[in-house]
């Protein structure tokens, strides 16, 4: 791989304090790769003599930031949901239309039936847009099988997703999304248990359990995190989004990378998570679609919690790629500073994925980087629907 000499950066953002909110911008800068790594980062003034023999990317004084880190989203379905969104314009609830059987369960049918060269097809590209929109890793969900075979299926086809398009995956299980049709709660999680888990643990880094009214309880998510643990896998949960239900309290007691979601998320909530250094994932894209209250971000802030923003990608309630798009309503929406919002989107969701090597340029880090068509990372909230990436670098290597 030929080195890079990233050169003529007006403003770098860095993240190299590696505390939350802190940027570590660096003007008039540059940026070495090599193999995939960052090598080095500081001044162009000060580039080590030996660095300068590379092929060299000239960005004419824009500004460069860490890749987005997309930490949830359900990439990998089938179909699509625009008659229930144009129905909840319409006054219907997201619970009713679940109940009616639309919801998760219409994806679940849909996902089914969609063949895996369909599936793989569609999932690439929503992949291929996030990618060259600034999207350099992202983590992809099961959850619209909800069965053993279907749920391997699809983290299958999200390992695909990364290879095909050259974005960066991680999987998450979430075979406990909603109790398939027919089944009661405790039979699906006897099923999640006994053949989902043993059939999609090889498949994922994650599980993840939908924790609310109309999916899963406490208890049941407690079962369930016993048996993934004994499988490696690391506890995500959707929480607190409809009802408060004790779920954050919950990702405090399993040492969960994040709880998201967290619409009805409390103080005392708060405190205990970030005690146990559980990442607070923010999904303005769902409320903006839903057009409900947005979660409580500014007091995760000031509550000392770790936070992360995503897109929630999914068929029915957050058809949103751009993290752009999330980092502006995450700005004008939840009360973050500009500032806030691009770490988050950057380290903080590096941090929900628990990887020390990205959303952070630093030596030794993943060279995974954005070059703005702006002068400052600022824009991008200050600017909502204007795609601001000018050049992409994943892996050390420019997207094309």
């Amino acid at each position: 791989m030929t080195p890079l000499l990233i050169r003529n950066i007006g403003l770098l953002v860095t993240n190299a304090p590696d505390v939350p909110g802190q940027l570590g911008m660096v003007e008039d800068a540059a940026v070495s790769i090599r193999d995939a790594q960052i090598v080095w980062a500081g001044p162009e003034d000060e580039i080590p003599v030996a660095l300068r023999r590379s092929a060299e990317l000239d960005v004419e004084r824009r500004a460069v930031i860490p890749g987005f880190v997309d930490s949830h989203t359900h990439l990998v379905f089938g179909g699509d949901r625009a008659e229930e969104f144009s129905a909840r314009l319409g006054g219907a609830s997201y619970e009713e239309i679940l109940r009616s059987g639309g919801g998760i369960h219409s994806t679940v049918a849909a996902t089914r039936e969609a063949s895996v060269d369909d599936l793989l097809a569609q999932s690439v590209s929503r992949g291929h847009r996030m990618l060259r929109s600034g999207t350099t890793t992202v983590e992809i969900k099961s959850g619209y099988g909800l069965t053993a075979a279907d749920e391997v299926r699809i983290l299958e086809v999200a390992g695909r997703v990364g290879e095909d398009s050259g974005i960066g995956v991680m999987r998450t299980f979430l075979g406990a999304h909603v109790p398939d049709r027919g089944l009661t709660e405790e039979d699906h999680v006897d099923l999640v248990i006994d053949e989902m888990l043993p059939a999609a643990a090889p498949h994922a880094e994650f599980c993840d359990v939908f924790v609310d009214r109309g999916a899963f309880s406490v208890d049941s998510a407690r079962r369930v995190f016993e048996a993934a643990t004994g499988y490696g896998l690391v506890p995500r949960l959707h929480a607190e989004q409809l009802t408060h239900t004790g779920a954050a309290a919950l990702s405090a007691e399993v040492n969960a990378a994040s709880a998201d979601h967290l619409d009805r998320v409390t103080v005392e909530d708060a405190v205990a998570m970030a005690e146990a250094g559980v990442v607070a994932g923010m999904l303005p894209g769902a409320g903006f679609s839903m057009r409900a209250d947005q979660a409580p971000a500014r007091m995760l802030w000031d509550a000392g919690v770790i936070v992360a923003l995503a897109t929630d990608c999914n068929p029915g309630t957050s058809y949103v790629e751009s993290m752009q798009f999330v980092i502006a309503v995450a700005c004008l929406e939840m009360g973050l500073t500009p500032d806030e919002a691009v770490w988050s989107a950057t380290r903080g969701g590096a941090k929900s994925l628990r990887r020390d090597d990205l959303g952070i340029i630093r030596a030794g880090a993943a060279a995974d980087l954005v070059i703005l068509d702006a002068p400052s990372h600022r824009h991008i909230p200050y600017r909502p629907g204007s795609d601001l990436v000018w050049k992409v670098v994943k892996s050390g290597q420019v997207v094309e």
